[in-house]
């Protein structure tokens, strides 16, 4: 069963993101958090509701015209995501932490190797940490995000070159 406090920090972190709909089970309860849309009514109905995400595609941008000018620096170009790295991503909505705490060393690098049961991050969701394993075995190409970071449902956290 879902607790009154623990819906209303899922419907806090749901609000603070851009994520347009959550779904969660828990012995046997289901809770189905959704923003409306503009002209969209939301129902509640008993039927069982299946979600299935679909990460955004990256659209590429048109390249500038000219030079830009002299006292503003060139925007870094984004990263090209190989297709043969395997994406690491968040399997909940909460804050990216790459250390147990901040005395401690981050638990991956850049350059490491990991297996399938290495520790790789803790998402921190309605106060609970939660450690995220690699669950593929190869080298660390690539952390995408900073510490302390909020970050979604999906959202990819580290590239990884598989073995």
């Amino acid at each position: 069963m879902f607790k009154l406090s623990e819906i209303k920090e899922l419907i806090k972190l749901v609000d603070q993101t851009s994520v347009q709909e959550l779904e969660l089970e828990n012995e046997g309860a289901r809770l189905l958090i959704r923003k409306p849309g503009k002209t969209e009514v939301v129902n509640i109905q008993s039927a069982p509701i299946t979600h299935t995400y679909t990460q955004p595609a990256i659209q590429p941008t048109a390249p500038q015209t000219g030079a830009p000018a002299a006292d503003q620096p060139a925007a870094p170009a984004a990263p090209a995501i190989a297709d043969n790295l395997h994406k690491i991503v968040s399997p909940m909505v909460g804050t990216f932490y790459r250390a147990s705490s901040p005395d401690n060393p981050p638990f991956v690098q850049a350059g490491d190797r990991v297996n399938e049961k290495t520790v790789v991050c803790i998402l921190e969701a309605m106060k609970l940490m939660n450690e995220l394993e690699a669950e593929v075995r190869g080298e660390i190409v690539e952390i995408l995000v900073e510490n302390g970071q909020l970050v979604e449902f999906g959202q990819p956290l580290f590239l990884v070159k598989p073995e």
